[in-house]
């Protein structure tokens, strides 16, 4: 039976659009992480009779009618949702979810509070949680969360048709994925990758330690204001800033070229795959390492990144317990990924069971279809890393200036066309009126 699967995500797998695109029209919804997981659930549910379309993160309650016409189940792929910052979208989520007559599925949300769970932080929020749950709830047999801590959250709520799936990124290979040490230690002139939550302020030591020993690190940003910063410099209000974190181009890291910056997971986890290590705060960051085949390793610096750690046994630690003297190879040497390779099929059939649970087919025992995607995604030509712009070579600074030139153009004729309707507007009315003043003497 055909399939029409509507999906959260802010682009389809196959989508592809320029570094300078991505950053005006903001592809990666302000965190290239989203399309690790969304891309995941996209080749996940895309058996030979499902047809995805994704939202592009639109939320219009003007939709519903179109919704319920137009498709047959509304799969919701979520992150750190249940958070403060977050909760007038979750509000808005909640109130097209209760126009709609078709399923909703919640593949994986998470709630967002410190590393102990602080229950008083998210009492703002109960209400708004518990509406958009409700609203899950009378369309779903259960909603999936990521971890312990968002189900037990749900359950102080009064919920208790939850289930605990993860995330779907971790299943991108199905029930394969074995992470294994290439080498016995860790040396200085290995490669090692950074990720850094630019807000943890903590990771400033760690940055300047691993600056200074190892000369193959690579910090790789996932957040939007960064990819601005790479593809055209500090913005205004930044220029002539410096900061121990790679913010600003000022930061060695940047002058040094020694920052990369994917639009697309399958360029991330290619770049990822000749790595030696990955370390770092940024959980999707963690883990397209860790889906590259590379070691990769936590700091979990709050609630929604120490469930998913826990729950998938990706190695780590919280943040706290990180010393400002923290050295990549003594993590190295610590992680082990015995518990997260040998678990990881039990954990595949625990997702699988959720989707069979909601009626929702998988690629994976469909035939031929995870594999065509494989090779769909082989076939499609992404773009390569974004680099600083001061170590950009002169074609590919010529082809942002390009860009720009014909963004700008395109923009001045958006303005001169509305302009000229509204020019038009004003003379008839003002032709009506005069006749009108005459036909009335």
């Amino acid at each position: 039976m055909h399939q029409r699967i509507l999906m959260r995500a802010k682009k389809g797998p196959f989508d592809v659009y320029s570094p300078e695109e991505t950053f005006e029209r903001n592809w990666i919804g302000e965190n290239s992480g989203n399309l690790v997981f969304s891309h995941a659930a996209h080749k996940l549910l895309r058996t030979s009779t499902a047809e995805i379309t994704s939202t592009e993160f639109r939320v219009d309650l003007r939709d519903a009618d179109r919704i319920n016409e137009q498709y047959d189940v509304y799969v919701i792929p979520l992150a750190n949702a249940f958070r403060r910052s977050y909760a007038h979208r979750v509000a808005t989520m909640a109130r097209l979810i209760e126009r709609l007559k078709i399923p909703v599925v919640v593949l994986g949300v998470g709630v967002q509070t410190n590393i102990h769970g602080d229950r008083e932080y998210l009492r703002p929020i109960d209400d708004v949680v518990k509406r958009f749950v409700k609203a899950v709830l009378d369309r779903s047999h259960t909603i999936g969360v990521r971890g312990e801590i968002t189900a037990d959250y749900l359950r102080t709520l009064g919920f208790s048709a939850v289930d605990v799936i993860g995330c779907p990124s971790m299943f991108l290979h199905g029930d394969s994925l074995r992470v294994e040490k290439r080498k016995a230690a860790l040396e200085p002139h290995d490669r090692v990758a950074m990720t850094i939550s630019p807000y943890v302020k903590s990771m400033a030591s760690v940055v300047a330690t691993h600056h200074r020993k190892y000369p193959n690190l690579r910090y790789l940003p996932q957040d939007h204001k960064t990819l601005g910063t790479l593809l055209y410099g500090d913005a205004p209000a930044d220029r002539g800033k410096t900061s121990p974190i790679p913010i600003y181009s000022s930061h060695p890291l940047f002058v040094e070229d020694k920052v990369r910056m994917f639009v697309d997971p399958w360029t991330w986890m290619d770049y990822l795959s000749g790595f030696d290590f990955n370390f770092g705060t940024r959980i999707h960051g963690t883990i397209t390492a860790l889906l590259a085949g590379t070691p990769g390793y936590l700091f979990a610096h709050d609630s929604r990144t120490l469930e998913l750690a826990r729950y998938f046994d990706i190695p780590h630690r919280v943040m706290p317990d990180v010393p400002a003297d923290v050295d990549a190879a003594d993590l190295y040497e610590e992680a082990d990924y015995t518990a997260l390779n040998n678990g990881h099929k039990a954990r595949f059939e625990t997702m699988l069971a959720f989707l069979a649970k909601h009626d929702l087919g998988h690629s994976f025992a469909d035939g031929d279809s995870a594999t065509r995607f494989d090779e769909q995604v082989r076939a499609t030509t992404f773009p390569p890393p974004v680099r600083p712009a001061a170590a950009a070579d002169k074609e590919e600074l010529l082809a942002r200036v390009r860009w720009l030139r014909d963004h700008s153009n395109e923009l001045r004729a958006k303005l001169e066309a509305q302009q000229e309707v509204r020019l038009r507007t004003r003379v008839r009315r003002a032709v009506g009126g005069r006749v009108r003043s005459i036909l009335n003497r």
